[in-house]
C-alpha cells in the first residue's frame, strides 16, 4: 500500500513539468512514510511512496527495475496470489531479488504484455515504464479499490493516486460545473469526472497504454453478470451458500499474508462479523477494532461488535467516542481531502483508521458485501416496488401523512417517516429515475437550485445528462435487482465507499483489505438469482444464512443503522457559527458567486425547523465544499 504519481511528455515543453515530481511525490507522504524514490529517463518521471508491507527491506522499495535495466515500476496496492504467479515465473527462469509482489508484477509484464493484467488478484493502480520501446502502461483494479487520477493535454500527461499530488504537477484549476452538479445531488462526486475539468479518474477495470504520442484506453476487466446464465443457475441455495463460504475463507485466507501487524475492522455488523470470524480460523487472537458513539446510542453498535469478538475470542478494542472527539477530528479530516466528498461517515473512519494504526498496519474490512448481495434498505425497497401488493400500495396511499410528519436520520420515528416518504416517491417512478432518486439526497432540481445562474449556465446540460445516462446504463425496465446491484458496483462503490475507506485508511497510513471484493466472490455473486440475496423478509439473504452458524444470533434480529456520524446536534451547536458567519454567510456565499444566496439561506431555515428531514446532508455537502474551495481555489 503506497503512493504513485508520474509524468509523461509528448513535447520539450511536456519535459518542463519533470521538476515537478519531487513537490508531487511529496503531497502523498501520509500514503506512505517509510521511504520515496524517483525515477527519470528522458520524457517519463515517477515517484513513489512506501508504506512497507511485504519484505520491509530496501529490497523493497521503488520504483523498481529489472535486472536488464529496461522496465520500471510503480506499484500501490497488494496482489495476493503473488507467490502463486511467482512459482510459476521461476519455472520459466526468472529470478527474483525480493519478496515483493511488486517484483512478480514486473517480471508478470515482461513475461506476458498488457495481458498479464487479468491473472492478478488484488487491489491495484500501477505504471510500468518500458525504456526500450519508450511506453507507459497505466492500469487500475477492478473495482476502484485503489484510486487513479490522470491529466493530459497535448504536452503531457500525468497520474497520481491523489488529486492533491497531481495539483503539485501543476494543472489547471478549473471547476467542472457538471461533476459540481452531481455532487450536490449524490455528496460525491462519480467518475470518470473530478471536480476539475481536464482531470479524470481511471474508471475501475481499465488501463492506458502510451506509446509514440498515443494514448490507448482500454477496459481489461468487466463483471461477467448474464442475467440469462443467471436463470439457468446450477446449483441449489444450500450449494451457494457452501461455496460463498468456501470462497470467503479463500479470501480471507490470502488477504492475512503480511509482514506487519494485522487485525480486523469489527463494526458488530453481519459483514465485518463474517469477516472476523473466518480470519479468527486462521489468526489466533485476532486484533479486532470498532467505534462507538458514547452520546449517541441510535448509532451505537458496538454491543454486538463484542459478542463477536467474545465468541471469536479475538483481541479486541472498543474506541468510545463522544460528540466531543468527533468534533476534534473533524478539521483535520476536512483538510486531508482535495477533492469534494461529504459522506458524512468519513470522519468515524478516519478515527478509527487513526487508532487503529497505533495497534497494526493491515486492516481487513467488510466493504462491498451490501453492494454485491443487496444489503442496503434501497435494496428491499426496490425488491417490494416490483413486487407490488397491498403493503406498497398502501405506503403509496399515505403520502399526504408523510409530508406532514417530522422527517430526520437522527432518531428512529423521524428516520423511518423518511424512508417511507422516499419509498412512496420511489413507487410513482421509472426504474432509472427511482434508482438515483434513492441514490441521491438532493434532486438534481433541488441541487441546480442552489447554484447560482451564472453556474447553472456553465453545467453544460448534456454533459451532465450524458453522465447520468452512462451511469445508468445497465437498468432496465423489464430487468431486476441484479440490475440495480451492478450499477452500485460502478457507482456507490468505488466513489463513495472505497473512496471514504482508501482517504481516510491513507491520511493514517492504514491499508484496508477487502474480502468481499475478491473477484472469485463478486463474479460468483453476479451468477446468483435475486431470490438468493433479497427476499421479502431478508436482505443480504445469503450471506446471513450461510454464516448463521458462525455469528451470534441476535446479529440476525436488528436493524440496519449504517456508520454514520450524527451531525444534526453539531449543526445546531458548535457548528452553528461556522454556518452562519463563515462558510455560508449571505456575504461569503455572494462574493463567491458558486452558489445563490436565498436558496443557501433557505437551506439553513430547515436546519434549524422542526423538520430537518436528509437537510443536514446537504448542509455537510456545502461545508464540506466551502471548506475544500478556501483551500484550494480561494488563494
Amino acid at each position: 500500500m503506497c503512493g504513485i504519481t508520474g509524468v509523461f511528455a509528448f513535447t520539450e515543453t511536456g519535459r518542463q513539468s519533470l521538476a515537478g515530481l519531487q513537490a508531487s511525490t511529496d503531497a502523498i507522504i501520509r500514503r506512505g512514510p517509510d521511504s520515496q524514490g524517483h525515477f527519470v529517463y528522458d520524457q517519463c518521471g515517477l515517484g513513489f511512496r512506501r508504506l512497507a508491507i511485504l519484505d520491509l527491506s530496501a529490497d523493497g522499495n521503488q520504483p523498481m527495475t529489472d535486472a536488464a535495466q529496461r522496465y520500471t515500476i510503480v506499484f500501490n496496492g497488494e496482489i495476493f496470489n503473488f507467490r502463486e504467479l511467482r512459482a510459476k515465473l521461476v519455472k520459466k527462469g526468472y529470478k527474483f531479488h525480493s519478496q515483493t509482489d511488486t517484483e512478480v508484477i514486473l517480471n508478470l509484464y515482461i513475461s506476458e504484455g498488457r495481458s498479464f493484467i487479468k491473472k492478478l488478484n488484488g487491489f491495484f493502480g500501477l505504471a510500468i515504464f518500458d525504456k526500450e520501446e519508450n511506453s507507459l502502461f497505466i492500469a487500475r483494479d477492478r473495482y476502484g479499490v485503489k484510486p487513479l487520477l490522470v491529466y493530459r493535454d497535448e504536452d503531457k500527461l500525468f497520474f497520481a493516486s491523489e488529486m492533491k499530488s497531481i495539483m503539485a504537477l501543476g494543472v489547471p484549476r478549473k471547476l467542472d460545473y457538471a461533476a459540481l452538479s452531481h455532487y450536490l445531488q449524490l455528496n460525491y462526486i462519480p467518475g470518470p469526472a473530478t471536480i476539475f475539468k481536464g482531470v479524470k479518474k481511471l474508471l475501475p477495470g481499465h488501463y492506458l497504454y502510451i506509446k509514440d504520442g498515443k494514448v490507448v484506453k482500454k477496459r481489461w476487466y468487466k463483471i461477467p453478470y448474464d442475467p440469462k446464465k443467471v436463470d439457468k443457475q446450477k446449483l441449489d441455495y444450500e450449494q451457494q451458500q457452501k461455496k460463498l463460504v468456501t470462497l470467503m475463507d479463500d479470501a480471507v485466507q490470502r488477504r492475512l499474508v503480511a509482514d506487519v501487524p494485522l487485525g480486523a475492522f469489527l463494526s458488530g455488523g453481519i459483514d465485518s462479523s463474517v469477516i472476523t470470524a473466518l480470519a479468527a480460523r486462521h489468526t489466533p487472537h485476532l486484533n479486532t477494532f470498532s467505534i462507538g458513539y458514547k452520546d449517541e446510542p441510535f448509532f451505537d453498535e458496538t454491543k454486538y461488535a463484542n459478542l463477536v469478538a467474545a465468541r471469536h475470542k479475538t483481541n479486541h478494542t472498543v474506541f468510545s467516542l463522544t460528540n466531543d472527539d468527533l468534533y476534534e477530528h473533524l478539521h483535520s479530516m476536512l483538510d486531508y481531502l482535495d477533492e469534494p466528498f461529504a459522506d458524512s461517515s468519513a470522519l468515524a473512519v478516519y478515527i478509527l483508521s487513526q487508532r487503529t494504526r497505533q495497534q497494526v498496519t493491515v486492516a481487513l474490512s467488510g466493504d462491498g458485501a451490501d453492494e454485491i448481495f443487496g444489503g442496503y434498505n434501497k435494496h428491499m425497497a426496490e425488491f417490494q416496488v416490483r413486487q407490488g401488493g397491498f403493503k406498497a400500495e398502501a405506503v403509496t396511499g399515505l403520502n399526504f401523512l408523510w409530508d406532514i410528519l417530522p422527517k430526520s436520520r437522527s432518531s428512529f420515528f423521524g428516520n423511518k417517516v423518511r424512508q417511507l416518504q422516499r419509498f412512496s416517491r420511489g413507487m410513482l417512478s421509472g426504474v432509472k429515475d427511482r434508482y438515483w432518486d434513492w441514490a441521491s439526497f438532493a434532486s438534481e432540481k433541488d441541487a441546480r437550485g442552489l447554484l447560482s445562474a451564472d453556474s447553472r449556465r456553465k453545467i453544460g446540460k448534456k454533459a451532465a445528462d450524458k453522465r447520468r445516462k452512462d451511469i445508468l446504463e445497465n437498468i432496465h425496465a423489464d430487468g431486476d435487482l441484479n440490475e440495480v446491484l451492478l450499477t452500485d458496483m460502478t457507482l456507490v462503490l468505488p466513489y463513495d465507499m472505497l473512496t471514504k475507506v482508501d482517504m481516510m485508511s491513507m491520511a493514517n497510513s492504514l491499508e484496508v483489505r477487502t474480502p468481499f471484493l475478491d473477484y472469485h466472490v463478486v463474479d460468483f455473486a453476479f451468477s446468483l438469482p435475486v431470490s438468493s440475496k433479497v427476499d421479502g423478509k431478508m436482505k443480504k439473504k445469503i450471506v446471513q444464512d450461510a454464516f448463521r452458524s458462525e455469528l451470534p444470533v441476535e446479529l440476525y434480529d436488528r436493524p440496519k443503522h449504517g456508520f454514520e456520524v450524527p451531525l444534526l446536534k453539531w449543526f445546531r451547536g458548535e457548528l452553528r457559527p461556522l454556518i452562519e458567519n463563515d462558510l455560508l454567510a449571505d456575504d461569503f456565499v455572494a462574493a463567491q458567486g458558486i452558489f445563490d444566496v436565498d436558496a443557501v439561506r433557505a437551506l439553513k431555515t430547515q436546519l434549524f425547523s422542526r423538520s430537518p428531514g436528509d437537510v443536514h446532508a446537504r448542509i455537510w455537502a456545502l461545508i464540506v465544499f466551502q471548506t475544500w474551495w478556501k483551500q484550494y481555489m480561494a488563494a
